[in-house]
């Protein structure tokens, strides 16, 4: 009986032994599969200079609807990443890809838009995915009204994608938004509860999206308007996994500006050494290097100083075709200098630029070709990063 006894005493420890050492290699095995990330500001020291693959995959309704679009390739991120940036922002639409019922996304989108980051992936860039203008359902609906319905979309858009990406390392980020348009403290609450619901849907999916690095966007991406409006931020479940995202097209007459406006004229030359001599009402009169000074360091002092870093998503300023009297040497001087002045402000305060980049811009990307090497070295430089090809700059 005593034998009987001590036999299935030792059987039943034999069983507790092998339940808890398969319990241990559980655990194991998912620490093997789901380990915590690295932190955003480790992350964020990783990213040096980032390019946006912008008009592509956030057109509406396909990735080659806008014009001039083109289906991206290995063969272009190859040229993106040889250029020299580390970094690429995806903007990407979901509403037009879903059914706006329901809001499942349609299987065959999260099919592309994986491909396309794996590209980037595949040259160990960091990847900035986001829901973009998208028709506007959340950028023009930061508004206590559209809160429900916005905040619906919101957690069931990101539950799918961050499921669909949820086995992808630190090298991959979600941002919540783009450009949220919000212009006083009401509207910053509500954006704030946005990104509130964005940072719990990701969360709740576990797994790496448990220590995933997020981006949250700051009211409308304007540095002044972040600077004041953005005191609080965002509660999360794991201590610093998030990134401010805010925006640079200042100003706007040298940046952008297509033609004259009852606001203001265009700028062609920009910067205290860059001003023409001769073609007067188009220097810059405000918004050069003393603004970016301000702006810049009012990000590093509200966010990057507290540990919280800061990504500039947009920045860039395009270059025009100029005729007589006006000086096109000058100004193309002048866009390349804005570049280096810009890009180098920003990483001296620890800010991380992407440049905003369409088709036949930097790249020709149905070839992957470089159409502005003199531009690609400005913004190089800026950032401190060393490039293989040595093109002089424009003399004026």
């Amino acid at each position: 009986m005593k034998a009987k006894k001590y036999f299935l005493k030792s059987l039943k420890l034999f069983f507790n032994r092998q339940r808890f050492t398969i319990f241990l290699f559980g655990i194991f095995l998912n620490t093997s599969l789901f380990s915590q990330l690295p932190t955003a500001q480790q992350v964020a020291s990783r990213m040096k200079v980032g390019w946006n693959l912008g008009n592509t995959l956030e057109a509406i309704c396909g990735e080659t609807a806008w014009n001039g679009g083109v289906v991206t390739t290995q063969a272009l991120i190859d040229s993106v990443k040889a250029a020299g940036f580390d970094a690429v922002r995806i903007p990407c639409a979901w509403f037009c890809h879903s059914d706006t019922t329901t809001n499942v996304i349609d299987a065959a989108w999260l099919t592309r838009v994986k491909e396309v980051v794996d590209y980037c992936i595949h040259d160990s860039m960091y990847v900035i995915l986001n829901i973009h203008w998208d028709g506007g359902w959340l950028e023009k609906n930061v508004t206590t009204t559209a809160q429900d319905a916005v905040h619906t979309k919101l957690q069931n858009y990101w539950t799918q994608i961050a499921n669909y990406f949820k086995n992808y390392n630190e090298h991959l980020l979600f941002a919540g938004a783009n450009e949220p348009n919000v212009d006083d403290a009401t509207g910053m609450s509500v954006l704030l509860s946005y990104h509130q619901t964005f940072i719990d849907a990701v969360r709740a999916t576990g797994g790496n999206n448990s220590s995933r690095t997020l981006v949250i966007q700051g009211p409308s991406t304007d540095i002044d308007k972040t600077n004041n409006l953005m005191n609080t931020m965002p509660t999360d479940q794991i201590a610093n996994r998030l990134i401010v995202e805010v925006h640079y097209y200042t100003p706007w007459n040298f940046c952008g500006l297509s033609q004259d406006a009852i606001w203001g004229k265009m700028f062609y030359y920009w910067g205290k050494e860059y001003h023409s001599k001769t073609d007067i009402i188009r220097n810059a009169t405000w918004g050069e290097e003393n603004y970016v000074e301000k702006y810049f360091g009012l990000m590093k002092t509200k966010f990057v100083d507290k540990g919280i870093p800061v990504i500039i998503g947009e920045v860039a300023a395009f270059r025009r075709e100029l005729k007589s009297p006006s000086d096109q040497a000058l100004h193309d001087s002048s866009i390349e200098y804005y570049h280096r002045y810009v890009f180098s402000s920003a990483v001296s305060k620890g800010i991380i630029p992407y440049y905003w980049d369409v088709n036949m811009g930097l790249f020709d990307r149905s070839k992957g070709k470089i159409l502005d090497q003199r531009l690609v070295n400005a913004i190089m430089k800026g950032a401190g990063i060393k490039n293989t090809t040595d093109i002089p700059e424009n003399k004026f």
